[in-house]
């Protein structure tokens, strides 16, 4: 049986990067924001939804408008509820389907809301990836080119780092990427051999 491993954490923690450290040691790794924005422009009824939820700008021709959604929910974050409400349980679907096809020890599903979805018990472990906030900051600043104030609004609707640290099997600070690297190595062997011991 293929065990499941949830990889979370805020916005610029640096999951992907973790994600792919994971991938590198052969760990399949479904990434459930990329999942989400395929379904999004794929499943007709999640599109019919989404135009109910934000209008039919929500595609600019017959593409997901990433910045108008993005612009909404900063100034109706009763949408992001029913924007969840409508994809989330989706990807949690999707995401049963590619695991029944996957052989190897565990899998990795890297998603930012574990917590926030209530979905950790779902999981055979939880590994949290957290970095100092001055860190997570600029490193979204470089990626996304979005400013301060929209990168710490998107924080304020993720729980706080401590809570899922307190909730999570392994944590990882992610600030130098070869003592990461080194870390998600010595994680991988003891999740093997703690599925190798049950």
């Amino acid at each position: 049986m293929t065990r499941s491993v949830a990889l979370t954490g805020g916005i610029g923690s640096g999951k992907t990067t973790v994600g792919s450290m994971f991938k590198s040691l052969g760990v399949p790794v479904y990434v459930a924001d990329v999942e989400a924005k395929n379904l999004m422009q794929k499943s007709k009824s999640i599109r019919a939804g989404l135009i109910s939820i934000f209008g039919e700008e929500v595609y600019k021709n017959d593409a997901l408008n990433k910045a108008y959604i993005s612009k909404q929910l900063f100034v109706n974050p009763t949408k992001l509820k029913q924007m969840n409400a409508l994809v989330h349980p989706a990807v949690a679907k999707h995401y049963k389907v590619w695991l029944s096809h996957q052989t190897t020890p565990y899998v990795i599903k890297e998603s930012a809301l574990i917590f926030e979805l209530e979905a950790q018990h779902q999981f055979d472990f939880i590994l949290t990836v957290t970095a100092p906030k001055s860190m997570r900051l600029n490193r979204v600043v470089k990626r996304d080119h979005k400013s301060i104030t929209d990168i710490e609004a998107i924080m304020a609707n993720q729980c706080h780092e401590e809570f899922k640290i307190k909730h999570s099997d392994f944590v990882i600070e992610n600030i130098d990427l070869n003592t990461t690297s080194e870390e998600v190595f010595i994680i991988h062997n003891k999740i093997l051999k703690m599925i190798n011991f049950f």
